[in-house]
């Protein structure tokens, strides 16, 4: 499952919980995908401390939104994986977007604020 939040200042926070799998990933990915493609996010926040099980279409995932990002100038920032997710993002090439921290952390450094609900 995701939550997915757009912040007033262009930050795209994805958080995930339980278990990403293949089908879970693609629902996900769309939904990202025109987010960013609509050229007003400039970094995505992917927050995976309630992540339980994540396989290769997870990895797939973020470097796929990192490389549809790219092109915007935006950053990445995964937080908070466990143990096991932070080796295969090391050994992925992505371990210098992991960070243990909150979300508010990023965004504080960020400069951006949630929508309201």
């Amino acid at each position: 499952m995701a939550n997915i939040e757009m912040t007033d200042s262009g930050l795209l926070i994805v958080t995930l919980y339980g278990e990403l799998d293949n089908h879970e990933a693609n629902g996900i990915r769309t939904q990202l995908s025109s987010a960013i493609f609509s050229g007003q996010v400039r970094a995505v926040i992917w927050d995976l401390k309630n992540l339980g099980f994540m396989d290769s279409s997870g990895i797939g995932l973020i470097l796929g939104r990192m490389r549809d990002l790219a092109p915007f100038g935006g950053e990445t920032f995964i937080l908070n994986p466990s143990v096991t997710m932070e080796k295969i993002f090391s050994f992925s090439g992505l371990e210098k977007n992991v960070r243990h921290c909150t979300v508010e952390d990023v965004m504080r450094e960020m400069g951006g604020v949630l929508y309201e609900k």
